[in-house]
C-alpha cells in the first residue's frame, strides 16, 4: 500500500485530500504544519507528500530539502496559492516533481497521483532487499526474517538497518547517527537514545552470536554484514 503524507494548514482542504486519498486506497497521514511534518518523516517513510508552501511554522521549500536528502525516492508535490513563476522554479530546485495552484480538481489530483505511481512501477523495481542468508530483509514491503522465522521490527529499525547497509564498513559516527535518523539538530533525542535503540536492534539480529553491528569506541558504529544487497 503507498503511503502519503498530506501537509498542509487548511484543514478543510487537509481533510478532503484524506478522505479522497484513502477511498484510493493509500495509507494517508495528515499533519498541519513543519515540525509535526519533519519528526512524521523522521520516523517512517513515505512514496508521496503533498506539500503545502506556506505553512504556519516554516516553508514547504526547506520541508521539501529535508524529504528528498534522506529519501530520494520519495515523490513530492507542492500545492500552493503562489503563482509567480519563481516561486515554481524554487519548488522544483527544492527536489519537487510538480507545482499544483489552489484552487485545483481533486479528482484531477487523484489521477494524477495515480499516472505517477503506475509509471515509477514501470521502471523501478518492486523490491529494495539484503540478504545474507540468515537475515533478510526486505525495506521495500517493511518485512524481515531471521534464519527462516519472521523477525518484528519498527520503522525506526528498519531505518537504521537501511542505513547501516547503505554504507557498509563504513564507521558513522554517533553525530551522523543521530542527524540521519532523527534530527539534524539532535533536538529530540540524545546519545543514550541511540546506544538504546543500537543495543535494542542488535538483540534482534544477532541473537546467535552474529555481529551485525560493530562499536567503534570513541567513534560510533560500523556494518559487518557481507549479505547480498539489492534494488
Amino acid at each position: 500500500m503507498k503511503k502519503i503524507l498530506v501537509v498542509e494548514d487548511d484543514r478543510l482542504l487537509n481533510r478532503t485530500l484524506v478522505y479522497n486519498l484513502s477511498g484510493e486506497g493509500y495509507a494517508v497521514t495528515p499533519v498541519f504544519n513543519a515540525r509535526i511534518a519533519a519528526e512524521t518523516l523522521n520516523q517512517s517513510a513515505f512514496d508521496l507528500v503533498l506539500l503545502d508552501i506556506n505553512l504556519p511554522d516554516g516553508n514547504g521549500y526547506d520541508l521539501c530539502r529535508l524529504v528528498k536528502s534522506e529519501n530520494p525516492d520519495t515523490i513530492v508535490i507542492f500545492l500552493t496559492a503562489n503563482d509567480q513563476e519563481g516561486d515554481q522554479i524554487r519548488g522544483y530546485e527544492a527536489g519537487a516533481v510538480d507545482y499544483i495552484m489552489k484552487p485545483f480538481s481533486i479528482s484531477a489530483l487523484q489521477r494524477k497521483i495515480s499516472a505517477m505511481f503506475a509509471m515509477l512501477a514501470r521502471y523501478k523495481p518492486s523490491h529494495d532487499i539484503y540478504d545474507d542468508g540468515r537475515l533478510f530483509l526486505d525495506f521495500s514491503e517493511q518485512a524481515a526474517s531471521l534464519g527462516g522465522n519472521p523477525l518484528t521490527l519498527t520503522a525506526m529499525e528498519f531505518k537504521m538497518l537501511n542505513l547501516f547497509r547503505q554504507n557498509a564498513r563504513v564507521v558513522l559516527t554517533r553525530q551522523q547517527l543521530l542527524e540521519k535518523l532523527w534530527d539534524v539538530d539532535g533536538n529530540f533525542v540524545d546519545e543514550h537514545t541511540l546506544t538504546t535503540a543500537v543495543s535494542r536492534l542488535r538483540g534482534k539480529i544477532e541473537t546467535e552470536g552474529d555481529a551485525y553491528i560493530k562499536t567503534v569506541y570513541g567513534m560510533g558504529y560500523q556494518w559487518m554484514g557481507s549479505g547480498r544487497a539489492w534494488k
